[in-house]
Parts: structure tokens; C-alpha cells; sequence
């Protein structure tokens, strides 16, 4: 089966995207929420790339 970056339902603290992201490529969402923040803080580019994530990236439907 072919992997796909999907918003995780499971998981999710916000919609999923970071959790979605965490498991596409297979590390720990605490490291990419903790990536997101420290970014959102430098610069603000952070929160940008999660509203376009939000709006870009499917919901991953198999875990309903």
C-alpha cells in the first residue's frame, strides 16, 4: 500500500496535521509539533504552513 500525507483523526491536538506529518514520516509527533512551534516563533513561517496544511491536505478517512 502506497502511503499518503493525510490529517490525522487519531492523535489529533488541533486538525491533525501535525500528527498526519509525525506519520508519513514515521517519527514522533512531539518532534514535528515542537519543529512547528519553534518555527511559528522564529519567524512565523510555522503557522503559515499549518493554515496551508489545514486547507491543502485530506483527511484520512481509515481511521473513522
Amino acid at each position: 500500500m502506497e502511503k499518503k500525507l493525510t490529517k490525522k483523526k487519531n492523535g489529533q491536538m488541533f486538525c491533525g496535521v501535525c500528527s498526519g506529518i509525525a506519520d508519513y514520516f514515521n517519527i514522533d509527533v512531539t518532534i514535528v509539533r515542537l519543529l512547528f512551534a519553534a518555527s511559528t516563533v522564529a519567524g512565523g513561517v510555522g503557522s503559515i504552513i499549518y493554515i496551508l496544511g489545514i486547507l491543502i491536505m485530506p483527511d484520512d478517512n481509515s481511521s473513522i
